[in-house]
């Protein structure tokens, strides 16, 4: 959710650069299923465009037709959208509908929190009954400071609060630079993902190169940031090099990254895991066995973009500790 906050927020730039006012609608419950979760955002432009969505592409029309008022009198409302006789979800959705403008300190807050990492919590005061309440909104705590949503906003603590921790976005390193790079880069940017290319200076390439991508680094396999990776990165090796990865994986080998890919076949990982044995004896078995190689789920992937996907799910399947199934087959809730 978090990148998806970081796009209204440079959209609300924008528009507040243009002169144009901004509501937030934001998800904060949910009676029944829906297609997204309460948490998800949609930012409203005074002519009318949106930035995200609450749903699949139902709803939106009525959540800015709704949002017409707060953009009239400024006060907040809590707006209710019953799917179960329009949509295929069966819930009702409460979107909370409040002006978006946020001052100075707090969009330097927000960078700085984005920068260096941090999670933040985002607290929206609400009841779950459809109107207007100037007392209905948002705050965001950064550590101690509590920073509105809107400037001026306190919020009533005896209402109901939507809480949601957001943690910082997924890096992820794809080493290497060849054609499967670039796709692998475009799913995973389009993912909300900060994607980091690391290439080889010989490659002669540079960010220009490489659709989404988050930042560029022409570097050998010594000079790799190690101390960059946190719980929140994950890593894919892709260099379509014996050697570069051997390398690589020396380098890598005393870090725990939140998931460490590599490409290539069974038989290449062996004897990649044989040497770097050889080499480095005290190399941890921990540390071999959570190695992702091949990398990608088992979906019958061939093209580059296939196999880009295929790695993207696998990815996502142990940030989320979720065993890949075909959902026809489980029973309970689909975001169970």
């Amino acid at each position: 959710m978090t990148h998806e906050l970081k796009k209204i927020i440079k959209e609300y730039q924008s528009a507040t650069s243009k002169g144009l006012k901004c509501v937030l609608a934001t998800v904060v419950a949910l009676d029944g299923s829906s297609y997204r979760r309460p948490g998800v955002r949609m930012l409203i432009l005074e002519d009318s465009r949106m930035i995200g969505a609450v749903s699949g592409g139902c709803v939106e029309k009525e959540v800015v037709r709704q949002a017409q008022t707060v953009f009239t009198d400024g006060i907040a409302k809590i707006m209710t959208y019953d799917g179960r006789y329009r949509l295929g979800c069966e819930g009702i959705l409460y979107i909370l509908l409040e002006t978006f403008r946020p001052d100075k300190l707090f969009l330097d807050t927000f960078e700085q929190t984005i920068l260096s990492r941090q999670h933040f919590k985002v607290l929206s005061y609400f009841e779950k009954k459809e109107g207007p309440n100037a007392d209905y909104g948002s705050k965001v705590v950064f550590g101690h400071d509590r920073l509105p949503f809107s400037a001026g906003f306190n919020g009533q603590e005896t209402l109901q609060v939507f809480q949601q921790i957001m943690e910082p976005c997924i890096r992820l390193f794809i080493i290497g630079a060849e054609h499967d790079t670039v796709q692998l880069c475009i799913f995973a940017a389009m993912a909300g993902w900060e994607v980091t290319i690391v290439a080889d200076p010989s490659e002669e390439k540079n960010i220009m190169d490489f659709e989404g991508a988050h930042d560029f680094l022409g570097i050998l396999p010594e000079h790799f940031p190690l101390h960059k990776v946190d719980v929140h990165t994950a890593i894919i090796l892709m260099n379509h090099s014996y050697s570069k990865d051997l390398k690589y994986l020396l380098t890598l080998k005393n870090i725990t990254p939140l998931y460490l890919g590599l490409l290539g076949p069974y038989g290449r990982r062996e004897k990649l895991f044989n040497e770097l044995m050889e080499l480095s004896p005290e190399i941890s078995y921990d540390f071999l066995d959570g190695i992702h190689g091949p990398a990608g789920l088992n979906i019958g992937a061939e093209t580059p973009q296939e196999i880009a996907i295929s790695i993207v799910a696998e990815i996502l399947s142990v940030i989320r500790k979720k065993e890949p199934m075909l959902l026809k087959n489980k029973e309970a809730g689909i975001h169970d």
